[in-house]
């Protein structure tokens, strides 16, 4: 798919809803260009959100963020690597979804400039494969912490499987270290 000579190729994950892309990338020795957004080309591929927030973080090996969402404002996420190298994860949360309670996951890469988008109704999550890396997401909807939960990382029912770095486990938050079990989480309904 393209727009105006910039070619995105857009692909569906088994998770509805949930769309890998990966932009064509035009370099050469003085650098390269990618283009991350354009309306009608992600409205191609059935994302229609308009995006009111962006992120940047900055994590270093080992790190595991997530596995979030909100119950009110809940998120649809653009995410993408600019530095780095993360395995990036998404849970099903949808009450109605055939795919309720699987989970995707996928290497996303500064070099590929691979970008995966969430739908809202899913808890994402990312852990740093690389000496660090850097992490850019657009989100539909405002931050609202006062409704943000995790999942457990490492819940069973859902059982991710994460690379993790020499077998080690990985360096939480203290939030994150609280995450909730898959029975104890909130599903939703649209």
């Amino acid at each position: 798919m393209s727009g105006r000579g910039i070619a995105m190729q857009c692909e569906q994950t088994p998770l509805s809803g949930v769309v890998l892309l990966r932009p064509k990338v035009f370099g050469d020795e003085r650098g390269f260009f990618l283009e991350t957004w354009n309306k009608r080309v992600f409205a191609d591929a059935g994302i229609t959100t308009d995006f009111v927030q962006d992120n940047h973080s900055r994590s270093t090996q080992g790190i595991l963020r997530g596995m979030h969402f909100q119950t009110q404002h809940t998120q649809g996420k653009l995410v993408r690597v600019t530095a780095g190298e993360v395995f990036d994860a998404v849970v099903d949360l949808r009450a109605d979804s055939p795919t309720l309670g699987q989970w995707y996951g996928v290497t996303l890469t500064a070099t590929g400039q691979e970008m995966l988008w969430v739908p809202p109704g899913f808890a994402h999550g990312f852990y740093v494969l690389s000496e660090s890396a850097d992490f850019l997401y657009k989100c539909s909807e405002y931050y609202h912490p006062e409704s943000e939960v995790s999942l457990a990382w490492d819940d069973p029912t859902v059982g991710i499987e994460w690379p993790l770095v020499n077998g080690e486990q990985p360096k939480l938050s203290a939030k994150d270290q609280q995450g909730r079990r898959w029975e104890d989480t909130p599903k939703f309904r649209f």
